[in-house]
């Protein structure tokens, strides 16, 4: 072990496992933990970052909070990745798109649209933000054996939470011509962090995937939240995935 513990999330090399689930909020890291882990441990608490070790299925395997969106969602992962972790994956929500995902529904990531203000700043927005393929495989084959409901496809990562309801934005028309158009291009759902962490794993050299659980669905160009389904299914695919890339 080392006192050299980084800034912001407060681990330092040698305390937390290489594989590791990042979800966004804090008090889902600890649900995470305490229901999934074998032998679960608190690594660090520190701002929005609240991290634990266990294992899954007898494998070393973590969970780190990062927050919401992408701007806390890159430093989590550039910090991990500066202590040693090598294996990423974002476990989350996000708002229906398309009208074939329902509430519960997984939906497995592709790639992402760059609607974010973080990525930019890394790259130009001609450069794609894309999955590690090998964490693409993994989570179909594992959502396949669990027998859950999901979907294969793009995403989409944003800034503004409120920005998906028309009626919170200036350009009201525009907005709901922007929604409509992802939907017509197939873009299946939305959330807030999986195109930072895409460009910045390719960039650094690291897998990256991301899973979410729709928590809403889309009724005449408006994401309705119908209530929090149960995690279940995410975090137990999720973790069934990334230690098959151990």
């Amino acid at each position: 072990m080392t006192d050299e513990k980084e800034y912001h999330i407060g681990i330092a090399p040698g305390e937390i496992p290489k594989l590791v689930l990042l979800p966004g909020d804090p008090d889902r890291a600890h649900d995470i933990a305490m229901r999934f882990f074998e032998d679960p441990e608190e690594v660090a608490k520190k701002r929005e970052y609240w991290s634990f070790r266990g294992k899954w299925k007898g494998v070393p395997v973590a969970v780190c909070s990062t927050g919401i969106g992408c701007p806390s969602a890159a430093i989590a992962l550039e910090e991990l990745i500066k202590v040693g972790c090598t294996t990423f994956l974002r476990v989350g929500t996000s708002g229906a798109i398309s009208r074939s995902v329902k509430a519960g529904d997984l939906v497995i990531f592709t790639g992402s649209v760059r609607d974010d203000g973080t990525s930019r700043q890394y790259v130009p927005i001609e450069f794609p933000a894309v999955a590690s393929p090998e964490f693409v495989l993994a989570l179909i084959q594992a959502a396949k054996d669990s027998g859950a409901a999901f979907h294969v496809g793009i995403g989409h990562s944003k800034d503004a939470f409120y920005s998906e309801h028309s009626d919170y934005v200036a350009d009201r028309e525009g907005m709901r011509r922007k929604w409509e158009m992802m939907r017509n291009s197939g873009v299946l759902a939305t959330e807030m962090e999986a195109a930072a962490l895409f460009v910045i794993g390719h960039l650094r050299g690291v897998k990256v995937g991301t899973i979410c659980v729709a928590i809403g669905e889309n009724v005449e160009n408006e994401a309705k939240i119908v209530g929090k389904p149960p995690i279940d299914n995410l975090v137990t695919v999720g973790l069934d995935a990334i230690i098959s890339l151990k």
